[in-house]
């Protein structure tokens, strides 16, 4: 198309530019009688003759004069002046469709779309292709569907796509037409004809980078997740902008290929380096791969660049506490208070804080107003709704549990049973572990079965009674049941070494004895093996576990092989390093379990429960007793209020001869697990260490009932007869003393 100044003759055009100049210079005060004002008016009054082409030019260029003056000065009667002389122009060239084009733009210009739509439709009734009308109504409708509160009107909307079906037909390879006919067609739900514009935009340029993503955000709404990354990956490393990266980064993490999507998060902030959803993308995973320190200073600038940033303080909270930096949590967690006060993770986050800390009377108040407020009287729950019941039931419970309040956590374990579903099994296998915890055995063993009986396709149920049945003199039984659950696959390549082992994040379950973790829950097998696979390596796990112990050492080991073969990522090994060093260590051979312990922390140093039972393992036998220390210390920092924890701590102290720091752990340990024998065991060590020989024979005597009540696989016989021993010894001692100080009494008369 022509410009419009190339239609004009030269010496009018030269005359208009010159005035033009001149006019726009002068302050707004005069340009009442500006040289355009005055030159308009020695202009003869334009030909009422139509098609006078000459005086149409000038008329569009004096209107395009006013427009500009308009525009600058933000005069409206300036505005008005150049829609008359746009009319007058169009008077003298009627079929010329840039002079009604020209009006239209400035109809909407100033707001007045039903004028704006008249002349750009007068246009296209002479016109029918004119491009320029199709692209003003386009605006037009767009401007409306904006300017639409709520959801926008069908019809306009319809219009919208009318006109730009159009623009993609007579300019077929502009991209920016494609692009917004694939979001119009998006808008109305017709998703085959949005992918189609969006495909034939990316054909134009498929690096460009609104093609690129917006076809990618549509496959993304598919959930075609294969075709998003596909699309990105696409486009060359190269030449990805940092939102392609960012854009490909959650796509890898909606595919759960999270090493991916760290790499693609760290490209884009290599490239923008301020980009704060790159990385809160990037600390999360970080996160989840269990690079803690890492996250955790990346948490921590997020917050500071957006100190309005909840979340981010949250997951600081929740790093800190996991660091046992109980009082920089508490800062951070304070912080998203002021946030968010009503929040309700906020106060889920404040009541695991209360029980880090201690406080368990506080964070029990806090969790039952959090079951209290998503319990709906009816019983009908949204997903979300019955998850976050679960989980807050499932805490409260737990702290239950740390009170030795054995009846109250069941209480609270069956309204998770009430919920049906997965949380019915959670809720079972934790009245389960309850009833153990209060070594109330027959009743652990009922809940076992009346578990397996309402879910007898559980396979995690079925492997709890089977544990039960081992732990209660029917170890045959128990084995069988688990063995019956094991699926006839080839098991994948092991998996022993690797140079891309990352550390571990996963918290397995604190023991319930300082020196040799009971039931430790294997965790869940890798989500990309078959199914088969990983409910055999499950199997497995839990068979190592009852075969130890039992004392059946060659069948533990052998089977311990056979899981080892089926872990098929370096966090798998994990657990099986962990219950190597257990089976060593059940066997005395001390120096075996302690290399099979730190292959286990060299994959999760930050593991409480390896560093509880290596550092125990060490100090029990005077082994590295400063690392041993250092070991128990991180364990308790991670868990603070875990008895296991704090008895080996204690006994730790004790092994050093600090005996004040001995005895406020054992107590501590004592409170959270008054029916351990282990910790009675520890505390009459202490006891006899500074000279107290009756508060030692108690905690002894103590010892001995709790054993009496143990389950089999619990009550070691070596451990017993040690402790019979102690207190036969002891009360041998304290009748000698009692004699010499018969003896050495003055006779009285």
């Amino acid at each position: 198309m022509r410009s419009r100044s190339a239609a004009l003759p030269c010496a009018l055009l030269g005359a208009l530019l010159a005035l033009s100049a001149t006019a726009i210079a002068q302050p707004v005060s005069s340009l009442g009688t500006s040289p355009l004002a005055k030159a308009a008016a020695k202009v003869p009054a334009a030909s009422a003759t139509p098609g006078n082409r000459a005086d149409a030019y000038y008329h569009f260029a004096l209107g395009h004069l006013y427009e500009d003056a308009a525009t600058e000065y933000g005069r409206a009667d300036l505005a008005t002046q150049a829609v008359e002389q746009y009319k007058l122009a169009i008077d003298n060239d009627p079929k010329a469709p840039f002079l009604q084009n020209s009006l239209a733009r400035l109809y909407f210009r100033m707001g007045h779309i039903r004028k704006a739509v008249a002349a750009a439709q007068q246009v296209l009734q002479q016109h029918p292709n004119n491009l320029d009308a199709h692209t003003l109504l386009g605006r037009v409708y767009l401007h409306s569907l904006g300017d639409a509160s709520g959801q926008p009107s069908a019809a306009t909307l319809h219009l919208a796509i009318g006109e730009f079906e159009k623009i993609v037909a007579l300019e077929p390879n502009k991209i920016e037409a494609h692009l917004m006919l694939g979001q119009l067609y998006g808008m109305d739900h017709d998703t085959a004809k949005a992918q189609e514009q969006l495909e034939a935009a990316h054909r134009i340029n498929p690096n460009s980078e609104d093609a690129v993503l917006s076809l990618a955000r549509l496959y993304g709404e598919q959930g075609d997740m294969q075709h998003v990354i596909q699309v990105l990956t696409s486009v060359s490393p190269d030449d990805r902008t940092p939102k392609m990266e960012f854009a490909l980064g959650s796509a890898y993490d909606q595919a759960h290929d999270t090493k991916n999507a760290i790499l693609s998060y760290q490209t884009a902030l290599d490239a923008d380096p301020d980009n704060l959803d790159a990385q809160r993308g990037l600390a999360q995973d970080l996160l989840q791969t269990g690079k803690d320190t890492q996250a955790l200073q990346l948490f921590q600038g997020i917050a500071a660049e957006d100190p309005e940033d909840v979340q981010s303080y949250l997951r600081v909270a929740e790093l800190e506490r996991e660091k046992g930096h109980l009082n920089k949590a508490q800062t951070a967690l304070e912080h998203a208070a002021t946030l968010e006060p009503d929040s309700v993770e906020v106060h889920y986050d404040q009541a695991l804080l209360d029980e880090a800390q201690g406080q368990l009377t506080s964070a029990t108040e806090i969790l039952q107003k959090l079951v209290a407020d998503a319990t709906h009287a009816n019983g009908v729950y949204a997903d979300g709704e019955k998850n976050n019941l679960a989980i807050f039931l499932d805490r409260l419970a737990t702290v239950d549990r740390e009170q030795n309040k054995t009846e109250q956590a069941v209480t609270v374990y069956k309204k998770m049973i009430a919920l049906g579903g997965d949380y019915a099994e959670r809720g079972y296998q934790g009245e389960v572990d309850a009833y153990r915890d209060g070594r109330m055995w027959p009743q652990a063993t009922a809940a076992a079965e009346a578990a397996v009986q309402a879910n007898p396709k559980s396979v995690d149920l079925k492997l709890t009674l089977a544990g039960e049945l081992a732990d209660t003199g029917k170890a045959d039984e128990g084995i069988a049941m688990a063995k019956s659950l094991l699926q006839n696959v080839s098991a994948p390549p092991s998996a022993a070494k690797s140079d891309n082992a990352k550390p571990d994040t996963t918290k397995q379950g604190n023991a319930p004895q300082s020196n040799a973790p009971q039931n430790t829950a294997p965790p869940a097998a890798s989500g990309n093996a078959p199914d088969a696979t990983n409910q055999n390596r499950l199997v497995l796990l839990t068979l190592v576990q009852i075969y130890t112990r039992m004392h059946r050492w060659k069948d533990a080991a052998s089977t311990l092989d056979q899981a080892q073969a089926l872990s098929a990522k370096p966090q798998d090994m994990v657990l099986i390093y962990f219950l190597r060093g257990a089976l060593e260590e059940r066997q005395k051979h001390y120096d075996a379990a302690e290399v099979e312990f730190r292959k286990s922390l060299a994959l999760a140093p930050d593991n409480p429960l390896t560093l509880n039972y290596l550092g125990y393992m060490m100090a029990d036998h005077n082994m590295h007793l400063d690392e041993a220390l250092k070991m128990i210390q991180h364990a308790v920092r991670i868990d603070p209020q875990n008895g296991a924890y704090l008895d080996s701590l204690g006994w730790a102290n004790l092994k050093m001869g600090q005996y004040a720091l001995a005895e406020a752990n054992l107590e501590k340990a004592i409170a959270r697990m008054p029916n351990d024998p282990t910790v009675h065991d520890h505390m009459g060590e202490l006891y006899a260490k500074t000279g107290r020989l009756k508060q030692a024979i108690a905690q002894w005597e103590q010892s001995l009932q709790e054993y009496s009540h143990a389950a089999p696989g619990d009550a070691d016989p070596s451990d017993v007869s040690k402790v019979k021993k102690k207190l036969e010894k002891a009360k041998i001692e304290l009748s000698k003393l009692a004699k010499e100080e018969a003896h050495s009494a003055p006779a009285h008369k």
